[in-house]
């Protein structure tokens, strides 16, 4: 099922134009959102292929690299060792969660340590359509 997030207002007018020209809507959206969280949180599946790019930037890749190779006991182990805030690392976490790439398993008290759990993000982006896709491999990384 493919999804478009955007404002009130741009599905209004996307509505709008499939009502005098039905044709765009047979290979548009099925479902809009106001931002990709909400789409996941609704569960429609993946994140959008322009949401994956922006998760896996430069030093979230890292980030990824360190949880791999280091395996930190904690959120706060990883703080310390990446240098980062561990509100902001929290949040980065939760995405990666959503999206199926690292899992928070519960330890002691409040205590969540950062487990990758995928090994390969694969993005495939269609120039010239609406069906794009992101694939998320959950085999165990090497």
């Amino acid at each position: 099922m493919t999804y478009k997030t955007g404002t009130i207002g741009e599905f209004k007018a996307w509505t709008q134009q499939v009502v005098t020209d039905p044709q765009p809507a047979l290979n548009g959206p099925q479902q809009w959102y106001d931002t990709d969280a909400t789409a996941i949180k609704a569960g429609s599946g993946a994140l959008s292929a322009e949401a994956m790019v922006k998760l896996l930037s430069p030093d979230n890749l890292a980030l990824l690299q360190v949880i791999g190779r280091d395996h930190p006991d904690s959120v706060k182990a990883l703080a310390d060792m990446t240098g980062r805030k561990p509100s902001n690392l929290s949040r980065t976490l939760k995405r990666f969660e959503q999206a199926g790439i690292v899992r928070l398993s519960p330890g002691p008290g409040r205590v969540r340590r950062p487990l990758l759990i995928a090994n390969k993000v694969r993005m495939e982006i269609d120039l010239v359509g609406t069906h794009s896709a992101v694939t998320v491999d959950t085999t165990t990384p090497v």
